[in-house]
């Protein structure tokens, strides 16, 4: 357990369990000492003596992050589920919380959610290795985007999510033509991003060509809806939805770089 993000997954994941009835304590859905007891009791310690004790108090301020993230996220909230329930001064000073409607529905879906840390030092660690392939200008917008993002500029961050992924684009048609004023003449002028896409993958197998555009459609639009004078209806979803691609998209592009390069 190192950091807020594997608290976060520790959480849900005791949560989606039949078993989670052992987190409820008191009125809360979730009691985060109680989620802090089990994790010590997963490491075969014993939470209330020796190693077991420092452990709990050492991962505690962990797991409440951990809980407010998901609170940020709308998926719990703090407090009893009803009034009249049974609460604690531990519960009420900020260990107790209770599952939202949208969490209940988040939690039942089938699916595996991907989590994205929105905090930017651990995005960076997540960026990071992609830096050296896709540039500077890829790195810097990329952290523009989770800035905006943990600033409610969720328009902002779609916007710098775009531009980021224009950066990956523009160092993989760089990478594949050896020529960098081609690619940057065809990408100032009319059409010029789709140019540059037909550059990289206009003559590439349609598995990897469908996967390559695939991921960058909805990006592609946010941005494009950005630079207009509408009014925008984008939402926190939308905004992390566009990080959530982002980071796919880095990967992706990543793992191929020889097909699409060469």
């Amino acid at each position: 357990m190192n950091s807020i993000e594997d608290a976060v997954l520790y959480i849900v994941s005791a949560i989606r369990q039949p078993a989670a009835a052992d987190f409820a304590s008191y009125g809360y859905d979730v009691y985060i000492p109680a989620v802090v007891r089990r994790y010590v009791r997963s490491r075969q310690l014993d939470p209330e003596s020796g190693e077991g004790h420092q452990l709990k108090i050492h991962l505690s301020s962990l797991f409440f992050d951990a809980a407010w993230e998901l609170a940020r996220r709308g998926i719990i909230r703090p407090g009893i589920r009803k009034m009249g329930f049974q609460s604690t001064d531990e519960g009420s000073a900020g260990a107790g919380f209770s599952i939202t409607p949208f969490g209940r529905k988040w939690l039942a879906e089938d699916t595996v959610n991907i989590w994205v840390s929105t905090e930017p030092d651990r995005f960076a660690a997540m960026i990071e290795p992609f830096r050296a392939r896709f540039g500077d200008g890829f790195h810097s917008r990329a952290q523009e985007a989770v800035r905006s993002y943990g600033a409610h500029a969720y328009l902002a961050c779609c916007t710098m999510c775009g531009a980021a992924t224009e950066s990956i684009l523009l160092a993989t048609a760089i990478e594949k033509t050896k020529d960098e004023r081609k690619v940057l003449a065809a990408y100032s002028g009319s059409q010029g991003r789709s140019r540059v896409e037909n550059m990289v993958v206009g003559k590439a197998l349609d598995p990897l060509r469908r996967e390559f555009l695939g991921l960058t459609s909805l990006l592609k639009y946010w941005r494009d809806s950005a630079g207009h004078g509408r009014v925008s209806t984008i939402s926190e979803n939308e905004a992390y939805t566009a990080l959530a691609l982002l980071l796919r998209y880095a990967c992706v592009v990543n793992e191929r770089w020889a097909d699409l390069t060469t």
